[in-house]
């Protein structure tokens, strides 16, 4: 089975138990849809795993008397009193401090690249569309962009007016400008294109994406800059007690499951509290 399809394994598996509370093999079954992998048994494993580790952390918490919000009326109650009740266990359980100001230094200082403000290209574009289900029409685009192309390479000024005449693109009323862009905003073919331009620079060759075929300039770019330490703080401690967080969670879960009897199973490590 593909997709979404509930995975159950070919050979009899072991009962799965924690504390000797059975996780039915049913449950089991259903949770492998959140656990995709090449082989059934692989994603039956994943499943156990994690609702052996819910069990352990549900039993953890009812066993220390910890209490959750009621549910409202429009969610499963079921479940979101026992998600309610691990994420109450796990916040009176775990806390780490904030960042300290010469962790967050040292971690600007490791990291300014990730820090840097991303940057703006502005590009224009002549788009004539092309589907390869039609290959007559995708065959003439493309003989009409490289026409284009080496038009265009003769008289670079006709760009704004072929866009307005020709392209298939939106963009046509304002000569085929695209206004700023980041990466990942445009086709991997069109954002690889692009970045190779220099500014006031047009692609030698016609650009082919899924919507058919570019001819691209690059009309300005702005190279984005690391901010100051001060404005980049508030980011860098939030990533940095995020990622204690993370830490500290996986540690008390692991401990919590070691605390357990589980049977049916090896646990390999315990990452998460919650099922998917």
């Amino acid at each position: 089975m593909t997709g979404h399809s509930i995975i159950t394994p070919k050979a009899p598996t072991p009962e799965v138990s924690v504390n000797g509370v059975v996780i039915p093999a049913k449950a089991i079954a259903a949770e492998t849809q959140h656990h995709p992998a090449r082989r059934p048994e692989a994603a039956w494993q994943a499943a156990a795993e994690a609702l052996a580790i819910r069990e352990a952390l549900l039993q953890a918490a009812r066993a220390r008397g910890v209490t959750a919000p009621p549910a409202t009326e429009t969610e499963p109650v079921r479940e979101v009193e026992e998600d309610a009740l691990i994420q109450a266990f796990v916040d009176q359980q775990v806390t780490t401090p904030d960042p300290d100001e010469e962790s967050c230094r040292r971690y600007f200082s490791n990291n300014r690249d990730k820090l840097r403000a991303p940057d703006l290209y502005e590009p224009a574009h002549i788009l004539l569309q092309a589907s390869k289900d039609d290959p007559d029409g995708y065959e003439r685009a493309r003989l009409e962009a490289q026409t284009l192309v080496e038009h265009l390479q003769k008289r670079p000024d006709d760009f704004d007016r072929i866009a307005r005449d020709r392209s298939d693109c939106s963009s046509a009323s304002d000569g085929g400008r695209l206004g700023q862009v980041t990466r990942g905003q445009t086709t991997p073919a069109f954002e690889a294109a692009m970045m190779k331009l220099r500014p006031g620079e047009m692609t030698g060759e016609a650009v082919e994406t899924p919507y058919g075929f570019h001819i691209i300039r690059l009309d300005h770019l702005v190279r984005g800059e690391v901010p100051e330490f001060e404005l980049a703080r508030p980011l860098v401690e939030e990533f940095l007690r995020d990622a204690s967080w993370r830490r500290a969670v996986a540690q008390f879960v692991s401990l919590v499951v070691g605390e357990a009897k589980i049977s049916g199973i090896e646990i390999r490590g315990a990452t998460s509290p919650l099922v998917q």
